[in-house]
């Protein structure tokens, strides 16, 4: 009796020693309570300048081409970057799953059956064999006293929302791969047009030079330079060609199709604008990117916790029914019935620091979700910031490229009527004619770029689809 008090007087000194080690431990703030702590947000965006850009509600929403909205729908359908998100979701809700088990007593059958043989003690003893039959069912079940188990599953929920917040980043990212994909293969297809006419116009002027020459009013040299322009041309149709090709390839590849050059785009289409740019702290509440990484800061939070519980000592209840015989018939009889239960208490007191250390690191993570929450965020701003200053300048390149060409346009058909009266030499009307096709190539790229940009900022601002 004496033996079995002096037990419990040292279980309960050990129980009461390991709840004060770990009380002993501070348990670390909450990085999530301080994301936005150190961030500094203005009331609005730099580079808001007037005009200020209006951006409608949603990727889709900006441009009103079937076309376009078709190659996007079968990539949210088809492509596997999309799906692989889609299972890390899936997973995670597993995940979730399995963490809250813990929380509900597990039970488990069991049957067995063995045979065995043991030798006789002495000269004269003869060995037996016998015989084991046995069925149980088990029970086992953690008491969650301190907390840790619901933590590990709160982090778990950290992780599924921000598996399902990466989700929708990826839609909306792999929705603007393929609208910017489609108007890099528009602007290709201009640009090879461009190309055609470029050659048609060269080739125009090569035969007013022979005919010039021919008639005696030309020279060769004249010849030679207006072919070299033809011969540059028709090298720079084929290098559009590949171009257009490698755009068309791009853009299948995004909707999960096999990387052929047959993808179609139609012109430019109208720009849609319905709905201001917002103020900057709606950045944070819009964009899933930045959503995802407040996520793991919660998720990171919570793991710290069930590292600090895990300091505390766990108690458990096992309990066991079943029945044990020699003989098959006799377990179905009630006097061959066993059962036990028992509580445990397993109270950690020396590990060599292992708990503390997996607390310590547990809480260099959560600053790291924290740093990394922060760079999202700063990250965000820029992309915005980038995207309005490159909506400005854009439109502003585009308009002076608009009268650059018309200006162009004129000087070249002047010029050309002067050649053809032997007022201006043909070095002269070469130049002009680059100078007009190198000025629509110029505005080509920026109408492509300033799409480009349209479909960024509201990314950027976190639209959606």
């Amino acid at each position: 009796m004496m033996k079995i008090f002096n037990r419990s007087i040292l279980l309960t000194i050990a129980v009461a020693v390991s709840v004060f080690l770990a009380a002993c431990v501070t348990m670390p703030g909450s990085k999530a309570d301080n994301a936005n702590k150190n961030l500094t947000i203005p009331k609005r965006y730099d580079a808001t300048q007037p005009p200020v850009p209006q951006v409608a509600n949603g990727l889709l929403s900006l441009f009103p081409d079937s076309r376009m909205s078709s190659y996007v729908s079968r990539a949210m359908n088809s492509n596997p970057d999309l799906r692989a998100s889609a299972a890390r979701l899936e997973e995670a809700g597993f995940n979730t799953r399995k963490a809250y088990a813990p929380l509900v007593p597990s039970l488990t059958a069991n049957a067995g059956a063995s045979r065995a043989r043991s030798a006789g003690v002495g000269t004269t003893a003869t060995a037996t064999t016998a015989n084991r039959y046995a069925t149980s069912l088990d029970a086992q079940w953690e008491i969650d006293v301190w907390g840790r188990i619901r933590a590990g599953v709160t982090a778990a929920a950290g992780d599924r929302a921000a598996a399902a917040a990466d989700y929708a980043s990826a839609k909306q990212s792999i929705a603007a791969q393929t609208m910017q994909a489609y108007f890099s293969l528009v602007a290709a297809d201009k640009l090879l047009g461009l190309s055609n006419r470029r050659l048609n116009s060269f080739q125009k002027t090569l035969d007013l030079v022979n005919r010039r020459f021919e008639a005696g009013t030309g020279s060769l040299g004249d010849v030679e330079l207006a072919k070299t322009d033809v011969e540059n041309t028709r090298a720079q149709v084929d290098q559009r060609k590949d171009t257009r090709d490698q755009a068309a390839r791009s853009l299948a590849a995004l909707t999960g199709a096999y990387p052929d050059a047959q993808a179609r785009a139609s012109s430019w289409p109208s720009l849609r604008r319905s709905v201001p740019a917002g103020i900057p702290s709606n950045v944070l509440l819009n964009r899933p990117d930045i959503d995802a990484a407040y996520q793991r800061i919660r998720a990171a939070d919570s793991r710290v916790t069930v590292a600090h519980r895990d300091l505390y000592p766990s108690f458990a209840l096992t309990a066991s029914a079943g029945q044990q015989s020699s003989t098959l018939r006799n377990l179905a009889n009630s006097n061959f019935n066993v059962w036990s239960f028992a509580g445990n208490i397993a109270a950690p007191l020396i590990d060599g620091g292992s708990r503390r250390s997996e607390l310590g690191a547990a809480n260099a993570r959560a600053k790291q979700a924290l740093a990394s929450y922060q760079s999202t965020v700063l990250n965000a701003f820029q992309e915005v910031e980038n995207a309005l200053g490159s909506e400005r300048y854009l439109q502003s390149q585009q308009n002076s490229y608009q009268s650059a060409l018309k200006a162009a346009k004129n000087a070249e058909d002047r010029i050309r009527r002067n050649y053809e009266t032997g007022l201006v030499e043909i070095l002269t009307l070469l130049d002009a004619q680059r100078r007009s096709f190198d000025t629509e190539e110029s505005l080509i790229n920026t109408q492509a770029l300033r799409y480009q940009n349209r479909v960024s900022l509201a990314l950027a601002l976190g639209k959606g689809l």
